[in-house]
């Protein structure tokens, strides 16, 4: 039986209702994302239709999502919020304290060593407050939510911007700060601007060494990182239906990636079998009683530039297999095209090391595919050129592949077989002689491929494709290897081409497991104890943020001008910081450190303007605290982009910064500085970004007037005395601006509860 079976069933005995009455309010056939949203208003049956891109909505999602790396923050949060126990099923997931460096076993019982403190106030935590544990091994938390929690048309919140992969199920599953996580566990709504809707109809059919990575990869070869901003994506087609659950999966966790709400499929035969093989003919047998109501209206797909905001048309059969990269996720290039295009940009073409897993494609399906290039190497006596590494993305699919030989078959080949946990596509990776920061390439079936990220070298080239491309260039230690056309020398001079990747789309023996890793939570945890040390270097409690003091924000400095990408890797780095992730005033030590000075080039190098020093962006802004001088933060596009790390916005908060001023921001990084009472504002002209210089000092001139839809002007005072007026714009609404009064959404909650 399903988790939470009985919530699924009673989220199925509305929709219809709420459905059709949507449907009669827009007065025309309805989009599944539309459906989905509609049956899950925090009013219930809907009484108004909304327009898309302005209107901010309040929703009732069904289930929460954390990872232990975000969880730690927003369960401190939720800690002072009043609750005895989550208001909807909510479940903890360690899969980001794991570093990989020796193997599975070893590196489980390092972490556990290492992190014992954070595991067990996880796990208390949990405890305490009805919330479901996955432990330390258990496996990647967007993977176990498909095998567990995910049902089609349903909506869920995580606390990771890869929470979008629940999509390959149906669902409307967002990526969240753990604000936003506190406020539906603690039964408050959950606000959201009324997503656009991109289409993308899917014709053909996969074929050969094409695989369901490789159309996502061309979407954000189209999109961009940023296209996506602001919508919901929904595949649609026969080239859709002919996909497996888990493909679709890959495809929707990456929509992350061109800053997408979210993505989606319609409910079709893939999810039930993927339900039935994972336990949950339950669902199936509830789901396929409001079958109409999981997938978009037949108007819809038929006619989808009427229903759409944007569509694109991908016809698979003709699709070619990509590798995206290097430092950003949506530089596409067909596999036909790297040769020319690796050589014009000087990218190494020596593949050092070959990874597959992650969240994005740790599947039963990625595994055997992977798995069959592997054993065609080995048959043929082919030495593997660079080094290789798998990431199973949980103990079920770790466990079924190793009893079905998959492992066995890796491992002939010096496979090292990491922990069921992200690993090196987090940062979680200790490779060995990243410290020389050598120019070198990397391929990996991950979903980040920003600078640094992997290893630490801001020099190692990463390249994202699929689970069998990664195996193939691994295998032939050649960026430019082209499997389609190409051929490789084996030990015995023999030459030899690959044949396409085979692989089954669920194990025929069914899934099997001994422990699957789960920790039900106490029935009443109210004698539950939650121990924090005070002397802890890991964990902090949270003191709530002062709230705003009703005047103009004057004298304020500017800590930095950030130039181009400044993703939350930049704003608050993962790899060795994850250990300080409960512990704010610890993780403060990250800020900003990443960012590009745009006044000279270069990384945590900014201008104390206190003393005239160039010193560290941390050091300068805890000079700036202690003198109790506020300052603000400038940033170019997209600012924000990447993970929905809610620290990145905290660790500014904590230390004074008042505003953050850019060009444009990532959907969920606004939104989590606007949770922690925070100014997120965009130039009004963007031009106006290069008046910003490196001396100047900032007054509000009429923040005691902040209102919805009302820009800010900011006075600008630079050394030589001179002054420009930067209009700022912003997208609060009444409730948000209560947020900023308040000092945060969380003080505002806690009030709730006290009252």
């Amino acid at each position: 039986m399903a988790f939470d079976i009985e919530m699924i069933q009673k989220v199925y005995a509305t929709m219809a209702e709420r459905v059709d009455k949507a449907r009669e309010l827009v007065g025309r056939p309805l989009t599944l994302s539309e459906k989905i949203l509609y049956s899950h208003l925090w009013e219930g049956t809907p009484s108004k239709a909304f327009t898309r891109g302005k209107d901010y909505v309040d929703f009732a999602p069904d289930r929460v999502a954390c990872q232990d790396a975000t969880a730690q923050m927003a369960l401190l949060q939720f800690m002072h919020a009043g609750k005895n126990k989550a208001a909807v099923p909510t479940t903890v997931h360690c899969d980001h304290l794991i570093q990989a460096k020796v193997g599975a076993k070893t590196d489980l019982q390092v972490a556990n060593s290492q992190s014992k403190e954070v595991f067990d106030f996880l796990s208390s935590v949990s405890n305490k407050y009805g919330i479901g544990f996955w432990k330390p091994g258990s496996g990647i938390i967007h993977q176990i939510v498909l095998e567990n929690y995910a049902f089609p048309g349903g909506m869920m919140i995580g606390t990771d911007s890869h929470t979008v992969n629940a999509g390959g199920l149906g669902m409307l599953a967002i990526g969240v700060g753990g604000a936003d996580a506190v406020d539906v566990m603690a039964g408050m709504a959950w606000e959201l601007k009324f997503p656009k809707l991109i289409g993308v109809k899917l014709t053909g059919k996969l074929n050969g060494w094409t695989a369901p990575k490789d159309v996502i990869l061309k979407v954000a070869d189209i999109l961009t990182v940023k296209g996506g901003t602001g919508a919901i994506v929904e595949y649609f087609g026969e080239g859709a239906e002919s996909m497996s659950c888990t493909g679709k999966g890959t495809i929707c966790n990456m929509g992350a990636e061109i800053g997408a709400t979210t993505s989606t499929f319609g409910y079709d035969d893939s999810m039930r079998r993927y339900l039935n093989a994972t336990g949950r003919a339950d669902v199936v047998l509830a789901a396929d009683k409001v079958a109409s109501y999981l997938t978009a209206d037949a108007e819809v797909y038929a006619n989808p530039a009427d229903y759409f905001d944007q569509l694109i048309e991908i016809n698979l059969s003709e699709l070619e297999p990509h590798i995206n990269g290097p430092f950003t996720p949506d530089r596409g290039t067909p596999v036909s095209q790297m040769k020319a295009e690796a050589e014009a940009n000087g990218w190494p073409l020596k593949v050092e090391w070959g990874l597959i897993g992650s969240c994005t494609n740790s599947s039963y399906e990625d595994m055997s595919r992977a798995a069959s290039i592997v054993e065609q190497a080995v048959a043929h006596g082919i030495t593997p050129k660079a080094e290789f590494g798998i990431n199973p993305g949980s103990e079920q699919i770790r466990y079924t592949i190793e009893r079905d030989g998959i492992i066995a078959t890796f491992e002939k080949m010096g496979t090292k077989v990491f922990t069921n946990a992200c690993g090196p596509c987090i940062g979680q990776w200790d490779r060995e002689g990243a410290d020389k920061q050598e120019k070198n390439t990397i391929v990996h079936s991950f979903n980040r491929n920003f600078s640094k990220r992997a290893d630490g070298n801001p020099n190692t080239h990463a390249f994202v494709t699929s689970p069998e491309m990664v195996a193939a260039l691994a295998i032939s230690g050649r960026l430019d290897f082209n499997p389609i056309t190409d051929t490789l020398l084996a030990d015995n001079g023999e030459e030899v081409k690959l044949l396409p990747p085979v692989g089954d789309e669920l194990p025929t023996k069914g899934f099997e497991v001994e422990d699957a890793g789960f920790q039900a939570p106490a029935e009443d945890g109210s004698g539950v104890q939650v121990l924090v040390s005070p002397t802890s270097e890991r964990l902090q409690l949270l003191d709530p943020f002062q709230p705003w003091d009703g005047k103009n924000i004057t004298g304020a400095k500017l800590l930095i001008k950030a130039f181009g990408k400044c993703t939350t890797d930049h704003i608050s780095m993962a790899g060795p910081w994850l250990r300080f992730r409960g512990h704010l005033d610890n993780i403060s030590n990250n800020m900003l450190i990443g960012a590009e000075n745009a006044f000279n080039g270069k990384a945590n190098s900014v201008k104390n303007q206190l003393t005239g020093a160039y010193e560290e962006v941390p050091k300068v802004q805890r000079a700036y605290k202690a003198a109790g001088i506020p300052s603000i933060v400038v940033g170019d596009h997209n600012y924000g982009e990447g993970s929905s790390r809610e620290h990145a916005a905290m660790e500014p908060r904590h230390l004074g910064v008042k505003a953050v001023l850019v060009k444009s921001f990532a959907r969920i990084h606004e939104t989590n500085l606007k949770k922690q009472g925070m100014l997120a504002l965009t130039f009004a002209n963007e031009a106006d970004y290069d008046k910003v210089q490196e001396d100047d000092t900032i007054n509000f001139l009429d923040l005691v007037d902040f209102a919805p839809g009302k820009p800010l002007a900011l006075e600008f005072v630079h050394a030589d005395g001179s002054k420009d007026i930067i209009l700022a714009n912003h997208t609060y609404n009444a409730s948000q601006i209560e947020w900023f009064v308040a000092g945060s959404a969380l003080n505002l909650i806690a009030a709730a509860g006290r009252a």
